[in-house]
């Protein structure tokens, strides 16, 4: 019984799993002319790394979305909710170095730095802009992407017509106090005793390794979601919710679906990315950037403090800046409103202004 079970249940999965991306089509069901959707790999810091690359129109402007995670790669979310980017770009999903469809058993441990992650960046923004003949491109980060991303528009900010951030870290210790403390305080007043208990296994982050451990923990992420302050604010749980939709993702295939996991649960946590990323002071470090900067930021998210956020928007120096909180979203304002989200990249990012008389948006 056990073994028919198990059979059907692979079945199912590489039935679920064809491994291409979704093609777009016309009204009669055939290709879109001009439209783009493949997966490919490409040779960038001397490692095979994979990526998607979408957009109805392949005249586009080139946008590179730098995935969170660190290196855990987002694209099942933009399957499953389609916010509509490729409308107006063509959207490069590259997945980092070390995880996703760029996870080898060959890529060391020493490897998976913010440095190197950075220096990939650029690579993968130089071939875009020679695949596609553009002399500059957009970038987008969420959340653990913008650790590369600020340093890259930093370093080549030639390179880029404006920088879009969503969860933008500023100072993750900071950020990772906050949220403990909004926990106690919320699953108190729920009288939630199992997880306070889970929670005070970590004595209030008075410790550096209690602070590093907290953060790479479970109880972390499946605390955030339950309380509505995770990847999206109706994102309850982390099985449900991120686990078994990366399952179905159609754009993957089986094994490389187990190589995401792979990657997650055996390989990154070896790695030193989430403690550079505790270690770095984000303001301090990248006080002036040469070309425009968005904000985009969910009002409910503890993941990455929104409030830190607009202090580091407040004293950042950028030629353009605009900062727009979203009401009713956590740390996924993309999937979360994606109307209003493409309204703002239609009227602002591509017309490389902001409206600067409402900050908050």
């Amino acid at each position: 019984m056990i073994l028919a079970v198990f059979i059907t249940l692979v079945v199912d999965l590489s039935m679920s799993s064809p491994g291409k991306p979704e093609a777009f089509k016309d009204e009669m069901g055939n290709i879109l002319k001009g439209s783009i959707s493949e997966k490919k790999f490409v040779t960038i810091g001397g490692v095979e790394q994979g990526m998607f690359i979408r957009s109805k129109n392949i005249n586009y402007p080139v946008l590179l979305f730098l995935h969170g995670g660190p290196g855990f790669p987002n694209y099942f979310l933009f399957e499953k909710f389609k916010p509509g980017l490729e409308n107006y770009f063509t959207v490069c999903y590259w997945e980092q170095r070390g995880g996703g469809l760029s996870y080898t058993p060959s890529t060391s441990i020493e490897s998976i730095t913010l440095e190197q992650l950075t220096l990939d960046a650029i690579e993968v923004s130089n071939y875009l802009r020679e695949q596609f003949k553009k002399d500059k491109i957009y970038i987008m980060a969420w959340s653990g992407g913008t650790t590369i991303a600020l340093p890259a528009i930093s370093k080549a900010p030639e390179l880029f017509h404006a920088y879009m951030a969503m969860g933008q870290l500023t100072r993750q210790r900071r950020s990772e106090r906050i949220a403990y403390d909004y926990m106690l305080t919320r699953l108190t007043e729920l009288n939630d005793r199992p997880s306070i208990k889970k929670l005070k296994k970590y004595r209030d982050l008075r410790s550096e390794s209690d602070l590093i451990s907290f953060y790479n923990s479970a109880t972390r992420d499946n605390l955030m979601h339950e309380l509505g302050i995770g990847t999206m604010r109706n994102m309850k749980s982390v099985f449900k919710d991120i686990f078994l939709p990366v399952w179905t993702c159609r754009a993957y295939s089986l094994g490389e679906k187990y190589k995401i996991w792979k990657s997650k649960i055996f390989f990154l946590p070896r790695t030193n990315l989430k403690t550079e990323t505790l270690n770095t002071d984000f303001p301090a470090t990248f006080p002036k950037i040469d070309l425009p900067i968005y904000f985009l930021c969910g009002k409910h998210d503890l993941t990455v403090n929104i409030n830190l956020a607009k202090d580091y928007y407040n004293q950042l120096n950028a030629p353009v800046k605009g900062f727009y909180t979203f009401e009713n979203s956590a740390h996924g304002p993309l999937f979360e409103e994606p109307e209003r989200f493409m309204e703002i990249l239609e009227k602002d990012v591509l017309r490389g202004c902001s409206n600067l008389t409402d900050p908050e948006k």
